[in-house]
């Protein structure tokens, strides 16, 4: 019943400002509030609605409110020897599953196992006319049609207000390694899709500072087979290093300079960019440390097929998320028009005219 009272309260709250029509900042954790663009409106804090609804772990999927704290979700989830897929950041202690989804954010498992957005099954949602929605299911023969509940993964809250989530979720490896390399940039990526290519338990890489990190997962046999074609030395913590790049409290992310982050095809070149630039996801994912720009950033980026955010300001750009196409721009904004009419949800989160 409290929860329910909570939903309502939530609901009571939008219909509110659909009537009023003012502009709602929605807020849980606020761990990614430096995401982004500012947000605006009257804020409407979903921390309290929190809890896990449904966990069957032989189902390997988990249903819960959108305000539960990500630290309490992977607790509850360790006792039964079982994690989340993509591997989310939380960027703080207060970080919630709403705030991970609404984000898409995904760590350096991503490339190997899928995104946030390949995990979800299922959503409930308040759109921007205050109506509640359900989408997709708690199972993955259930998720048929327009799969809508992937929409809300990087909506960032400005399509609707994430209510409930179904999640799959996945065993924890059997064992861990991790492998290191001296290398150059290039030999780096040739080296990835060298291995990338055989069937090896690798799991995550990442290149930074003239050094290849590999982390392979998986049974103890696996792991062993995998080091003698891969090499390398092993790294003690490796544990520890995998945490720290999630999390960016490594020492490439301690700067005063922005840091962008760049999706690329994961064989495109080098890029001639100042700064220093680290490799994830076998190198489609490029972290930028750079006070380059942001035209010249982009332009580069683009003209490999690619797109670059301002994932940290630390100096004003004018935009944070890579512009639309028209066509694209198009898209984005039907969609914005379906689901919230008047604008009134996270309004400008992502582009000023959204």
């Amino acid at each position: 019943m409290i929860d329910n009272d909570i939903s309502h309260q939530i609901q009571h709250q939008l219909e509110q400002a659909v009537n009023h029509k003012t502009p709602v900042k929605l807020c849980a954790g606020n761990s990614k509030n430096f995401y982004g663009r500012k947000a605006v409106g009257d804020t409407l804090d979903m921390s309290a609605h929190r809890g896990v609804i449904n966990y069957e772990p032989t189902e390997l999927v988990i249903t819960v409110r959108a305000g539960t704290p990500l630290k309490e979700l992977q607790q509850i989830l360790d006792a039964e020897n079982q994690t989340f897929g993509f591997e989310p950041p939380s960027y703080g202690d207060t970080a919630t599953i709403g705030g991970t989804i609404a984000c898409n954010l995904s760590g350096p498992r991503r490339a190997f196992a899928g995104s946030a957005r390949d995990f979800v099954l299922g959503s409930k949602i308040i759109n921007g006319k205050a109506e509640q929605l359900h989408f997709g299911g708690e199972v993955m023969k259930n998720v048929a049609g327009y799969d809508v509940s992937r929409l809300m993964c990087g909506a960032m809250g400005t399509l609707g207000a994430l209510l409930e989530l179904s999640i799959k979720v996945i065993p924890k490896p059997e064992s861990e390694l991790t492998l290191v390399h001296e290398l150059t940039a290039t030999e780096s990526l040739k080296k990835v899709h060298q291995f990338g290519r055989q069937a090896l338990p690798i799991s995550a890489t990442c290149f930074d500072a003239n050094k290849l990190y590999f982390r392979l997962s998986g049974s103890a046999g696996a792991l062993t087979a995998a080091r003698k074609l891969i090499g390398g030395d092993e790294v003690a913590s490796g544990d520890n290093y995998w945490q720290q790049l999630k999390e960016q409290q490594s020492t490439f992310f301690k700067t005063d300079q922005n840091i962008w982050r760049l999706s690329l095809v994961s064989n495109a070149p080098i890029l001639n960019l100042s700064g220093k630039t680290l490799y994830e996801w076998n190198g489609a994912q490029r972290w930028l440390v750079s006070d380059e720009d942001e035209t010249v950033i982009r332009n580069k980026v683009a003209k490999q097929g690619g797109h670059a955010v301002c994932f940290r300001q630390h100096k004003k750009t004018e935009h944070v998320f890579h512009p639309l196409e028209t066509g694209l721009f198009k898209m984005h904004r039907q969609l914005k028009q379906a689901f919230d009419p008047d604008s009134l949800l996270n309004p400008g989160r992502i582009y000023a005219d959204l």
